[in-house]
């Protein structure tokens, strides 16, 4: 034991093993619920009235067989037995007959109290009480894990954003590569998370001094501790600077190296405590994301899918499965952005998928031979197309807020969005191609493409061996609700499969213990916990930022009424890439809702038309500079490095910015059509 520990680094211990446990227990919880309601539909299959069974019938403590003439003597008497204060009160004669029928009716009522507890007893069998036990305490264990999700996640978010300060990894223009980057960056960072602490602070006082009921104290301790934590590391780290090797550069370049979410803490903070005094602000509008826990205990277990993901040989065997068919690179492009929609659709979210998969995209991508600028666009996008597909939690939450919109419309004009946004990034790839477009004919490239398949079938098999479990034993189908716990089911299986059995053990790989499960899932869950707390902090201050934009008016200040469609649809393409290029997807769909979705309606857009124009402008502002979020994940997945050996790629203009360029041109003429060719054809 003390061998093991000397080789694992305090990080691993304070940091890493902490996530992992917070990770499986959501897991465990989740799948807890899905076998809970199954015990359920058993229980009432082998029992009848299994409902009632689960539960002892204590016996009645009312008598069944009373002594009604006695009972009768002993009601008359008390209704005779006001006395002196008779006088006071206008009272009517003892009924007897009356006092008779309702105690025989009581008499009967208590029979039937008995006779139902004596069947209960009669019919609790051990069987019974065995399957009862297996099932209440699975009950409780999700019961459980379903009060404490407001903990679990401020546990995950402050361990994980502890690690990424620590780290210096936060989601950033630049990263911190020269000692000014690093004073500089370290500086705002610890005056941002003394803002949050200080706020954060009040907010608690606030709470306890309004004599309200406090439901969940601990978390409001929590956010003081956690803000109070980030601080310290902060301090720590400006007082002992790591050595740098690079020299600086001027102050504007370096104050791109400030995270993303300092920027947005310092916005917030000078609204709510310079124009409105309200101190507690910047917290309150950040604590709405423990409003929504499962669903960002889910965020956190879609990156650590992708993480684990990416250390098996799953993303590389798929993609060497196209190389008999020697596709140009643009073509391979179109494929991955095909072929990532669908994890897409799951996860509800392109910057999420960028950090689950984007590293694998973008080495696969090279691999084949596309450009390093190609390859940074189609990473970049490679959620950008999915997130109008069926499951996407997404456009769940659009119609649960929205009642003039169901599913099935958004999902059916979804598709069709989808279908446009491919064939718009196909046409372009086209435009913009260094050689001639080619394909292997079918004749040479099909027999090799079916052994290059081969590989992939025990993976197809311990994927659908999971599947159809679930579904026959747990009746449960992979769905947005189902999938963040049964995908990392599927991965785990994936993983043991591979060191078991797959023989193209790493040997030449420079990570020692490599083909081991459990450092495998040690250095995923690392990875993990760096790029879950840079994503959930800047959601959570994203957050702050709507609740400062729904403050302060400024959509409600937008005219109620235009001169005509167009101008309509072009404010609303205006208004809502710039709230896709400072929000994350699910605030910005509650912020859409309240405000900018009634002024669409009440101007004749149609319900369903606005939502996928909605949709598709958030995925322009994720990728639309000086923001452009999906690249800065993007930067943060492939390292810093490709990019600067990007930038130096390209003979012309097109080509040196390709990265920026070919998402936004995609994503623009794809928004143009979704905005105007249904009005035209209405």
């Amino acid at each position: 034991m003390l061998k093991i520990f000397k080789l694992r680094s305090y990080r691993e211990w304070l940091s890493t093993l902490p996530v992992f446990i917070l990770l499986i227990v959501v897991i465990i919880a989740g799948n807890s619920e899905l076998i809970h309601a199954r015990l359920l539909n058993i229980g009432e299959l082998l029992w009848q009235d299994y409902f009632i069974l689960r539960a002892d019938i204590p016996t009645p403590d009312c008598n069944p067989n009373p002594d009604l003439e006695t009972e009768l003597t002993k009601l008359e008497a008390e209704a005779g037995g006001l006395g002196e204060l008779e006088d006071l009160f206008e009272t009517d004669d003892f009924d007897r007959q009356a006092a008779l029928i309702s105690l025989q009716k009581s008499s009967l009522l208590c029979q039937e109290k008995h006779n139902l507890a004596e069947q209960n007893q009669a019919r609790i069998t051990p069987g019974i009480i065995l399957f009862r036990t297996l099932e209440t305490g699975v009950a409780g264990i999700s019961l459980f894990a379903f009060e404490q999700q407001r903990l679990f996640l401020i546990l995950m978010i402050f361990i994980c954003t502890a690690t990424c300060t620590y780290k210096q990894n936060h989601i950033a223009f630049k990263p911190i590569i020269t000692p000014q980057d690093h004073l500089i960056s370290t500086g705002a960072q610890l005056l941002g998370n003394m803002t949050l602490l200080f706020s954060a602070w009040f907010y608690r006082n606030s709470i306890y001094q309004s004599s309200t009921t406090v439901d969940h104290p601990e978390i409001f301790l929590l956010l003081i501790l956690g803000f109070a934590l980030l601080t310290a590391i902060s301090l720590l780290q400006l007082i002992k600077p790591p050595d740098f090797h690079k020299a600086s550069t001027s102050i504007l370049h370096t104050m791109l190296s400030i995270p993303l979410y300092i920027y947005m803490g310092f916005f917030v903070a000078i609204y709510f405590f310079l124009i409105e005094g309200h101190w507690a602000g910047p917290v309150i509008f950040f604590s709405l994301l423990f409003d929504q826990a499962g669903l960002f205990l889910n965020i956190g277990l879609y990156i650590w899918v992708g993480m684990l993901l990416k250390r098996t040989q799953l993303g590389d065997l798929v993609f060497k499965a196209f190389i008999p068919w020697r596709m140009s690179p643009e073509l391979l492009a179109v494929v991955a952005i095909i072929v990532m929609a669908v994890p897409t659709a799951y996860t509800g979210a392109s910057g999420i998928i960028i950090i689950a998969m984007g590293a694998i995209v973008y080495e696969e991508l090279r691999h084949a031979g596309a450009r390093r600028q190609l390859a940074l666009a189609a990473t970049a996008m490679t959620g950008s197309a999915g997130v109008v597909l069926r499951p996407c939690l997404l456009v769940v939450l659009i119609a649960a807020l929205n009642k003039e919109v169901v599913t099935d419309q958004l999902f059916n004009w979804g598709l069709k969005t989808f279908l446009t946004t491919t064939c718009v990034f196909f046409i372009f790839a086209l435009l913009t191609k260094r050689e001639k477009l080619h394909v292997a004919p079918i004749k040479e490239a099909f027999k090799p493409f079916l052994h290059a398949l081969s590989p992939l079938l025990p993976y197809a098999l311990i994927v659908l061996s999971i599947y159809l479990g679930y579904y026959y034993l747990l009746d449960v189908k992979m769905d947005e609700f189902s999938a963040p716990v049964i995908l990392p089911v599927m991965i785990l299986g994936l993983i043991i499969y591979e060191k078991l059995f797959v023989r193209m053990v790493l040997v030449a790989s420079p990570e020692k213990d490599a083909h081991k499960f459990e450092y495998t899932i040690r250095k995923a869950t690392s990875e993990s916990t760096v790029h879950i707390g840079a994503l959930l902090l800047l959601m959570g201050l994203s957050f702050a930022l709507g609740g400062v934009i729904e403050r302060s008016g400024l959509l409600g200040n937008m005219p109620d009424s235009f001169a005509s469609i167009w101008m309509t649809l072009a404010f609303l393409i205006v208004v809502l890439v710039a709230i896709g290029m400072i929000m994350d997807p699910f605030g910005a769909v509650v912020l859409v809702s309240g405000t900018v979705a009634q002024i669409a309606y009440n101007n004749g857009i149609n319900p369903v038309h606005f939502w996928m124009i909605t949709l598709v402008s958030f995925e322009l502002g994720y990728l639309t500079p000086p923001v452009a979020l999906n690249h800065l994940l993007t930067r943060q997945m492939v390292g810093h490095e490709e990019i600067v050996k990007a930038a130096l790629e390209g003979d012309s203009f097109w080509y040196r910015h390709e990265k920026i360029l070919l998402p936004l041109a995609t994503m623009g003429t794809t928004l143009l059509l979704v905005a105007i060719v249904p009005v035209l054809f209405a």
